[in-house]
């Protein structure tokens, strides 16, 4: 049974930092790229960040380029996304999403993504 589970999500204040963390079980991690969508309130979701398989290549959003960072960890099967400088508008629930490797860009649509987890909610207010 393949499952993609997030953790880390929580309140914090505007200009704080948060950790988020994804782990995918019943399929070799090292095979996947790995990536973060969110879906704020009234909104749809969309694309934050992904990373290769090895950790070398990354891809993000307008809006995360320069305060979020995309890592992976293969040995510990674990992806992470550290989130700095936090806007109110970062308010939304994150999505950690996995898709077998390829040749070719990084996906960046959500439809290119075949295991998805539940969410976490990150919420940024003073």
């Amino acid at each position: 049974q393949v499952q993609v589970a997030e953790s880390g999500g929580g309140l914090v204040q505007p200009g704080g930092s948060l950790r988020l963390s994804c782990t995918l079980s019943g399929r070799t991690f090292s095979d996947y790229f790995m990536a973060w969508f969110r879906q704020a309130p009234g909104k749809e979701r969309e694309f934050v960040a992904v990373i290769s398989r090895n950790g070398i290549l990354t891809n993000y959003a307008d809006s995360a380029k320069g305060r979020f960072t995309i890592s992976r960890d293969n040995n510990k099967n674990i992806a992470s996304l550290q989130m700095n400088s936090l806007k109110p508008e970062d308010t939304a629930v994150y999505y950690c999403a996995a898709r077998l490797g390829r040749l070719g860009q990084l996906p960046r649509l959500e439809r290119e993504y075949e295991y998805w987890g539940q969410g976490t909610q990150v919420t940024v207010s003073s």
